[in-house]
């Protein structure tokens, strides 16, 4: 675990008065990155302005661990006082009385323009009147793709493809398998962040699953195991263990190190090619039978409802989340409020990606959904973890695999 320790701050635009005494945030996020542990230090060199007293640590949880973590932290009367959240986990800790509802702070904000934020990326963080959340990324997956192996291997691009209505699971299975080189051990294609056995299984299933045209659930009932969901995967299961072009568990083949041509994850990660010695690009997701199917990942800000320091967290949300905070954080995490993602301003927001990449990002938020939710997700994911672990042998059967995980899935959607 990694402790980054910064003065706090926040952009001066609509905040209340300043706190006269000295105060801590403890604010946990998921991020490592240089590049937005420095936008972090941005936001508090601002709120230093309003609040010269307030000290807030940003303190960096693995991914893999975040939930966990955070869950024991206040399961032993250790909250921390704000931090980031993923949709995922949204409605358990929502049901779970965990969150403070933030909405009296916002509409006291002057010119906080809570009205810009877009109803159907503050779904998952309001109930009723209240709001336990604010997006900060309202992110897509999208494909990135090594443009110079492309051009060694003379192959049309992802979005060349994607303009001649090719652009497929089956497209990427036959390019991955063109361009994997054993000998100079790059593969074709990577899982999202290179966790796709793990912390990120979901992240493969899910992209492959919808653009079949099936889902992992339909209403309280598991859907995992249709024939749709199971042809599907066996796509990616063959690029592992057929063509061998997919990187397999338990090795390593980073695409931002040139080591694999493909892989799909959020804008977010540009900044680990700023080293990078070869031309890239990004690109829609592929299409399957069903059609294009994008996938949002979306996190929010929120305050811990046992916060210490709770009015102090909820002006700090308040102050990230304005206009101008949204605006900042676009650079790597793509907009909830409306009109900084449909602005001139956004599409020359990133410095890594062309107006017409962000254009893409902008079009996939648009026809894109969430990653399945549920207020008993943890555990879901959690009684799920060893089952899908099945689904990595070269002769898994995956329908009974599937079968299994929803026979456990079912459980947890049904149990109040």
């Amino acid at each position: 675990m990694r402790f980054i320790k910064l003065t706090t701050a926040a952009l001066a635009l609509g905040m209340t008065a300043g706190v006269s005494q000295a105060d801590d945030l403890r604010f946990t996020v998921w991020t490592g990155s240089e590049a937005h542990l420095s936008m972090l230090n941005e936001f508090a060199d601002g709120f230093k302005a309003t609040h010269p007293n307030t000290n807030i640590t940003f303190e960096t949880i693995p991914f893999a661990d975040y939930v966990q973590k955070i869950s024991l932290q206040i399961g032993g009367g250790n909250p921390p006082d704000m931090g980031w959240m993923l949709e995922g986990t949204a409605p358990t800790f929502i049901q779970s009385n965990i969150l403070a509802d933030v909405s009296d702070t916002l509409q006291a904000t002057a010119n906080y323009n809570f009205e810009d934020l877009s109803p159907s990326a503050m779904g998952l963080w309001q109930k009723d009147d209240a709001v336990y959340g604010v997006p900060f990324s309202t992110s897509p997956f999208v494909i990135f793709y090594n443009q110079s192996l492309l051009d060694a291997a003379g192959l049309d691009n992802p979005n060349e493809l994607h303009a001649k209505g090719e652009w497929t699971w089956g497209a990427l299975r036959d390019m991955a398998d063109t361009l994997a080189d054993a000998e100079q051990g790059i593969y074709g294609f990577e899982t999202m962040d290179g966790q796709g056995y793990d912390g990120r299984v979901w992240e493969v299933l899910v992209p492959l699953v919808r653009s079949y045209g099936g889902d992992v659930w339909q209403g309280d009932t598991c859907t995992l195991n249709s024939a749709t969901a199971v042809e599907a995967v066996q796509v990616y299961h063959d690029m592992i263990f057929k063509d061998q072009s997919a990187v397999p568990p338990g090795e390593m083949g980073d695409f931002f190190n040139g080591k694999a041509a493909l892989t799909y994850t959020q804008i977010s990660r540009a900044s680990k090619l700023d080293e990078a010695d070869f031309d890239w690009g990004i690109a829609p997701m592929p299409s399957g039978k069903a059609g294009s199917a994008p996938i949002i990942g979306q996190a929010a800000v929120v305050v811990f409802k046992d916060s210490p320091n709770r009015a102090l967290a909820e002006e700090f949300l308040a102050y990230m989340t304005n206009e101008a905070g949204v605006a900042r954080m676009a650079e790597f995490f793509p907009p909830a409020r409306a009109s900084v993602l449909g602005s001139d301003a956004f599409l020359n927001s990133n410095s890594r990606l062309t107006p017409s990449a962000m254009r893409i990002v902008a079009n996939e938020i648009n026809n894109g959904s969430v990653m399945p939710s549920h207020v008993n997700m943890p555990v879901i994911k959690s009684a799920t973890r060893g089952t899908f672990d099945k689904l990595w042998k070269a002769d898994a059967d995956i329908e009974a695999v599937f079968t299994e995980a929803c026979s456990r899935i079912n459980k947890q959607l049904t149990r109040k």
